[in-house]
């Protein structure tokens, strides 16, 4: 019996020793903190009640035991001073564990948006946030912002990325650890209590949006948000990359500025009422030309423009929109003539050659200024330029065209030089002064309702087959062989006449808008005769009865 009792002993003394000689880590860091304790002869898990790991006499969640490891969390009750471990009867010090309090020491920014990101830095945060389930059994770390709990996207022991409730409103930033305690009994678990860190103060201010954020020179920016005030200020300004932009518009929800000629991309700042504010950055791009074509042409030829940055058209003016129609002096010249804007993208251009256009370089223009020290304009105002190529203007010129009389239907070759390219689009529709009368619900004359690119025979126009810069072919109509109606009756005049092929444009009118009624160039090929080939059989227009 004695000898039983002594090899249960020995067996009891080797084990503790083992235990004794067990390893911590970490040994310091804060409540909740998971420690792993490891190389140690701790025995086979028994049950809760059996198998504890204290520290300083609290009891902790043991999640993991094995035979030489174990897992735990640092109860919400500890305090400083010995670890030990307890299988059944046995009890050993394993170590010692150095309670950390959480501190914050700095949010950044102090102010900033709601839903903008905000850091928090300190100390003692632990490795991770934990489990992100609020359902979970085991508390959630968590940092609120005035009360309300933020969505956290980074977490570590030092720094934590929070975004800022877009309904907490200013108030104190507190980080609070979740704890993860046992029952009285070990089992899980304790209802979640907390550690909460010291309070940071953070003034969350009322959003402010940036529209563009990126431009060439002159590109309006619209500040959207709350509170502006009804009108600027005093010291009310907008600088972007550093630079002073003019202020179009100021009002309690909108603020309209315009990218200064000095600007430099950088930092977009609001200065009101004594206060600044970093709002968002700019990127201010530089505009540039990739190609243009064709190189030759008519009056009414389309050009394109090709490149990238070129910016909105219409932003010259002082709305949060483009629809004021106010292009300001943004366009392009032909030979140093306005031409006719018929679409305008940040990548393509496309213009009409206008009426007077002049051969010589195709120009692409931006205005721009630098505003007063008040923000009003101007102390320098400039059009900056882009030469997009040469543009040579040609003239219609027709060298022959045969046959010189033909029936209904047939078909007329022109042959020729500069006739340019056959528009199919109606062109009064792609004119932009259509645009701006019908946003404003305004009644708008069409005007004639003739392509850009005809051929009219005895003063009628034709139906086109094929149209190439050297080669017209057209089909004889066939009004003119019946007669065409006006206020003085049926003329039946129209058989004989001149064959003649139009180009035509308009030009902007002197304030730059669009346009001047439609004119034309005119190439005479020579007479015409139409025959009276072709005409419907006579037998056509009896009617013929029925026997019934």
């Amino acid at each position: 019996m004695n000898r039983i009792i002594y090899i249960t002993n020995l067996i009891l003394l080797f084990g503790l020793v083992g235990m004794a000689n067990a390893d911590i880590h970490p040994e310091a860091g804060p409540l909740g903190t998971t420690v792993t304790i490891s190389g140690g002869n701790f025995g086979a898990f028994q049950s809760t009640q059996s198998n504890r790991v204290d520290f300083n006499g609290a009891s902790a969640l043991v999640q993991q035991w094995e035979d030489d490891f174990i897992m735990v969390k640092v109860p919400m009750k500890a305090k400083t001073g010995e670890v030990t471990v307890t299988n059944g009867n046995s009890k050993v010090s394993v170590g010692s564990f150095s309670v950390q309090n959480i501190e914050i020491t700095k949010v950044e920014p102090p102010v900033a948006e709601a839903g903008s990101t905000l850091i928090i830095y300190g100390k003692n945060f632990g490795n991770t946030a934990g489990s992100r389930d609020q359902n979970t059994m085991f508390g959630v770390n968590q940092v609120l912002v005035n009360g309300i709990r933020a969505q956290v996207q980074k977490w570590r022991s030092n720094k934590i990325e929070i975004a800022i409730p877009a309904n907490s409103g200013s108030g104190k930033v507190e980080v609070r650890l979740a704890s993860s305690d046992p029952l009285p009994d070990g089992s899980c678990c304790a209802p979640v209590d907390y550690i909460v860190s010291n309070a940071i103060p953070l003034t969350v201010v009322p959003s402010i949006s940036l529209q563009p954020d990126h431009g060439p020179l002159g590109s309006k920016v619209v500040l959207s948000g709350q509170d502006f005030g009804s009108s600027r200020p005093e010291d009310g300004a907008v600088l972007i990359g550093g630079e002073r932009a003019g202020i179009a518009e100021w009002s309690n929800r909108t603020i309209v500025v315009h990218v200064p000629l000095n600007a430099k991309s950088g930092p977009v700042v609001l200065t009101s009422q004594g206060q600044t504010r970093e709002v968002g950055h700019f990127q201010l791009e530089k505009s540039e030309i990739t190609s243009m074509m064709p190189e030759h042409g008519p009056i009414g030829t389309l050009i394109t423009i090709k490149g990238k940055h070129f910016g909105i058209l219409s932003e010259g003016g002082s709305t949060a929109y483009a629809f004021d129609f106010e292009t300001g002096a943004n366009g392009v010249d032909v030979g140093g003539v306005p031409a006719i804007i018929h679409r305008w993208l940040d990548n393509q251009i496309d213009v009409w050659v206008p009426f007077s256009a002049k051969s010589g370089e195709v120009v692409v223009k931006r205005g721009g200024a630098i505003p007063k020290a008040d923000g009003t304009c101007c102390v320098t105002e400039k059009v900056v330029k882009y030469v997009a190529g040469e543009f040579h203007v040609v003239q219609p010129h027709v060298t022959s065209y045969s046959p010189t009389s033909a029936g209904l239907d047939e078909v007329v070759t022109i042959k020729g030089s500069g006739f340019g390219k056959y528009l199919r689009f109606n062109a009064e529709s792609t004119k932009l002064s259509m645009h701006h009368h019908g946003h404003n619900w305004e009644n708008y004359r069409l005007g004639s309702d003739i392509s850009r690119s005809e051929v009219l025979l005895n003063g009628l126009g034709t139906q086109v087959i094929s149209w190439t810069d050297e080669e017209i072919k057209v089909r004889v109509p066939r009004r003119q062989a019946f007669g065409v109606t006006n206020p003085e009756g049926i003329d039946f005049s129209l058989l004989k006449g001149e064959l003649i092929v139009k180009r035509g444009s308009w030009d902007l009118l002197e304030n730059g808008k669009c346009c001047t009624p439609k004119k034309w160039v005119s190439a005479l090929a020579g007479p015409f005769t139409i025959l009276k080939r072709g005409l419907p059989n006579e037998e056509t227009f009896k009617l013929e009865r029925s026997p019934d």
